[in-house]
């Protein structure tokens, strides 16, 4: 009788992290390690194991708890390198880590150092227009009071705990290389926005 399977399936390919440390020499200390689910990106992501320590056993091992491991590992992630080592512990025991062949490591390395000198930065604006209809109450309310206003402008609050680095914010008087601007955008078919 054939197995039937019931449940989520899982995007994994590999082994967990204590399969692969736990069969190297000094744990695996200087090796570099990559997750499966990561490949998708164009950079390469993969952690450098700094140091290991082993977790206790559980008492009954079971697919639900398996032996998981604690690493302190410096991550690159899409070619960038993360300032502070980070610890890897609650997601050691997803069966989707391969280890990174010797002779590979140097070449795997240098590959996403070159990644990323090649990206352009983006200049993003300090403000923009606001939408028609509230630009519009800006200038009655204004004409209300006696005062003149030719083009209100909004400013733009940025996310700044975004990972990305290659953007900034522009500065006095510098154009920026990204505009945002408030309408419908170019439609697909334009032949159906014709008037005639």
């Amino acid at each position: 009788m054939p197995y039937k399977y019931i449940g989520r399936t899982t995007d994994f390919k590999g082994k967990t992290l204590w399969e692969i440390l736990g069969n190297l020499k000094n744990y695996g200390v200087g090796r570099i390690v990559a997750r499966s689910r990561f490949e998708c990106q164009q950079e390469p992501s993969y952690y450098k194991i700094l140091k290991v320590e082993t977790l206790a056993n559980p008492q009954e091992p079971s697919m639900d708890d398996v032996r998981k491991v604690r690493a302190l590992v410096e991550k690159t992630f899409r070619g960038k390198t993360m300032s502070q080592p980070i610890l890897i512990e609650s997601s050691s025991y997803k069966a989707d880590y391969k280890l990174i062949p010797r002779d590979e490591e140097a070449e795997y390395c240098k590959k996403s150092m070159q990644k990323t000198e090649s990206k352009p930065e983006h200049i993003l604006p300090r403000t923009m227009e606001f939408p028609p209809l509230l630009k519009e109450l800006l200038i009655r309310e204004a004409e209300a009071k006696g005062e003149k206003i030719e083009e209100p402008k909004l400013r733009i609050v940025y996310n700044k705990r975004s990972i990305r680095t290659n953007y900034r914010i522009a500065k006095e008087g510098e154009t920026p290389t990204v505009e945002f601007a408030i309408g419908l955008g170019e439609p697909r078919s334009p032949g159906l926005y014709d008037i005639k």
